[in-house]
C-alpha cells in the first residue's frame, strides 16, 4: 500500500467519500485529500462489507449511522499510524473499521441518552427506529468490533481496544453524573472528554503502531499523538457549539446547553465573567427551556469573558503536543499527513 498512499486524488471519486474536511484552508484540505483519498475509499468498502448480516434491520440502521457524513478520522488514523511504523500491506483497512464501528455505536447510544433529534443534519436514528432498536444495533457494532479485532490474533490489540471501550463507558457515566452541573471544574471536564473522545482516537493510533510493527517508543508516541489530537478535537467541538452554524454542525447551535452539558467555554466564563453575567449564565443554564435568544445571550457572555479564545488556545496547545509526539519518526508522507491533520483540527468548522 505504500504506492497507494501517494496516489493522486484525481483518480478517486471524491463524491463517494465521507466529508473528512468539508471546510477549511483550501490548500490544507487538498493536501490531506491527495494523500488519504485511496485509503478512505478502502475504508468505505470495508465498512459496507462488514455491515453485512442476515438481520436486515441491523444493516439498515448500521449503514444509516455510518453513512451520515462521518469523518472516518479514527480508522484513517489507524491506517496512517500503521504506515508510519512501516506497514505496507493492505490488510489494515479491516482492522481500522473497528474504530469506526465503536465510534458509531457510541453515537447511537449517546443519541438515546440525550434524546437527540438530529445527527449530522438528519433525523437521529432513534427518532426513526426507536430507542430499543438503536441500542441493540449499537451493541451489535461493539460486538462486531471485538470479533474483528480477535480475528487478528494479537492480544495487545485486543487489550488496547477493551481498555479504550471501558474508559469510554466510564466517561459516559461521568458525563451523566455531571449533567446540569455548573460546578464542574476544568480538570474534571478534561477527564470527561479524554475518556469520551480522546481515548478511542488514541487507541486507533496505538493500534496502528502495534499492527505496523512499531516498538515501545513508537507505540507510546502514537498513543500520545492520538490522545492530544482527541482532546484538541473535542475542545474545538466545544467552541463550535457556540460559534458554529446549524447547517455546518448538522445539529442546533447551543445543543450542549440544551442537553445540560457545561463545556469548557462556559466553565471558563463562569470563573471570569462579571458577577451579574455569571448570575445570568446560571439562570439561563438551569432554566427548563433555553431559547435561541438565550443561546445567543450566553454566547455573547462567553465570548466577552474569553471562554472561546481560552478553549481555542487550549486546543492549539494539545494539537502542538500531538505534533511533537511525532518527532521520533523520520519524515514520510504518513507523518506529514498526521501533522496536517493536527493543524486542521484547530481550524475546522464542523
Amino acid at each position: 500500500m505504500d504506492n497507494n498512499s501517494n496516489s493522486d486524488f484525481k483518480n478517486v471519486d471524491a463524491s463517494a467519500l465521507p466529508s473528512f474536511i468539508p471546510v477549511g484552508p483550501a490548500n490544507l484540505k487538498e493536501k490531506i485529500y491527495a494523500r488519504v483519498g485511496t485509503d478512505l475509499a478502502r475504508i468505505e468498502a470495508e465498512i459496507d462489507r462488514l455491515l453485512g448480516t442476515d438481520i436486515p434491520l441491523i444493516s439498515v440502521v448500521g449503514r444509516y449511522i455510518t453513512g451520515s457524513g462521518g469523518k472516518r478520522l479514527r480508522p484513517l488514523l489507524m491506517v496512517l499510524a500503521s504506515r508510519l511504523c512501516g506497514y505496507k500491506g493492505d490488510d489494515d483497512a479491516k482492522l481500522a473499521v473497528v474504530f469506526e464501528f465503536v465510534h458509531a455505536a457510541t453515537l447511537l447510544h449517546d443519541d438515546v441518552v440525550d434524546h437527540a433529534e438530529l445527527r449530522r443534519s438528519r433525523p437521529a436514528a432513534n427518532t426513526v427506529w426507536g430507542n430499543p432498536a438503536v441500542v441493540l444495533v449499537g451493541d451489535f457494532l461493539y460486538s462486531r468490533s471485538i470479533q474483528i479485532a480477535v480475528g487478528y490474533g494479537d492480544i495487545r490489540i485486543q487489550e488496547v481496544l477493551l481498555s479504550a471501550t471501558t474508559k469510554m463507558s466510564e466517561g459516559e457515566v461521568l458525563q451523566l453524573v455531571n449533567s446540569d452541573n455548573l460546578e464542574i471544574g476544568e480538570s474534571e471536564y478534561l477527564e470527561v472528554i479524554t475518556r469520551k473522545t480522546a481515548v478511542l482516537i488514541s487507541a486507533a493510533c496505538q493500534t496502528g503502531a502495534i499492527f505496523g510493527g512499531g516498538g515501545e517508543a513508537e507505540e507510546k508516541a502514537l498513543k500520545s499523538y492520538g490522545q492530544n489530537l482527541g482532546i484538541a478535537f473535542q475542545l474545538i467541538d466545544d467552541t463550535l457549539d457556540f460559534t458554529g452554524e446549524a447547517e455546518e454542525l448538522g445539529k442546533p447551535v447551543g445543543n450542549d446547553l440544551q442537553e445540560g452539558k457545561a463545556t469548557l467555554p462556559l466553565i471558563h466564563a463562569l470563573k471570569n465573567a462579571k458577577a451579574a453575567e455569571r448570575l445570568r449564565l446560571r439562570q439561563i443554564f438551569t432554566s427548563e427551556d433555553i431559547s435561541a435568544e438565550n443561546v445567543r445571550e450566553i454566547t455573547d457572555i462567553v465570548g466577552r469573558s474569553g471562554g472561546i479564545d481560552y478553549t481555542t488556545s487550549k486546543a492549539s496547545t494539545h494539537a502542538l503536543r500531538a505534533k511533537e509526539a511525532l518527532r521520533i519518526f523520520p519524515e514520510s508522507p504518513a507523518k506529514e499527513t498526521l501533522q496536517d491533520i493536527a493543524d486542521y483540527v484547530t481550524c475546522r468548522r464542523t
